[in-house]
């Protein structure tokens, strides 16, 4: 049976893998290379995005990340994304590792071909404590279904602010 010490730091374990995973999306959104590097273990983390690709560590996709995500033409990003996860599932598996399932809403705006696509996914991760903080080690994306369309002529794209986490 669990003590009420050990059920506090589960829940605090839980919280600090959602919060992980939302400051994941945070710096895709915010184009932050460097917050997005830091959601994974710092060697070996596997992740397969489906028809994105799949990496056998964190840098060859935070390249990926670089060149696409924050690829500019005329002083503007080329892409803005948006990403929206909800429904979590997670459980520990032990007192330094856990599993995760997530549902992803994302949307993707193409400033060059001008285009809006909406995607609908699941995730499947799995998390170890690392290094005093939760870290992703394996990052499984599952597209559901996703929609292309033209932008009309007068949808107007205006381009915020990005950046790290500052």
């Amino acid at each position: 049976m669990l003590t009420n010490d050990d059920r506090i730091a589960a829940l605090e374990a839980i919280e600090s893998i959602k919060s992980l995973k939302h400051g994941y999306w945070r710096a895709c959104d915010a184009k932050d290379p460097e917050g997005f590097e830091d959601s994974f273990i710092s060697e070996g983390a596997v992740i397969d995005y489906g028809p994105l690709g799949s990496f056998d560590d964190v840098k060859p996709v935070v390249e990926v990340f670089r060149n696409v995500a924050c690829a500019k033409v005329d002083g503007r990003y080329t892409v803005l994304d948006m990403h929206h996860g909800s429904h979590p599932e997670i459980e520990l598996t032990a007192h330094d590792t856990a599993v995760g399932r997530w549902s992803l809403r994302f949307r993707q705006v193409n400033t060059v071909e001008r285009t809006e696509t909406v995607t609908i996914g699941e995730y499947d991760d799995e998390y170890r404590f690392t290094d005093g903080a939760w870290r992703i080690s394996v990052s499984r994306f599952t597209p559901r279904w996703s929609i292309t369309r033209p932008l009309g002529d007068g949808a107007r794209i205006e381009e915020g602010t990005f950046g790290s986490r500052g």
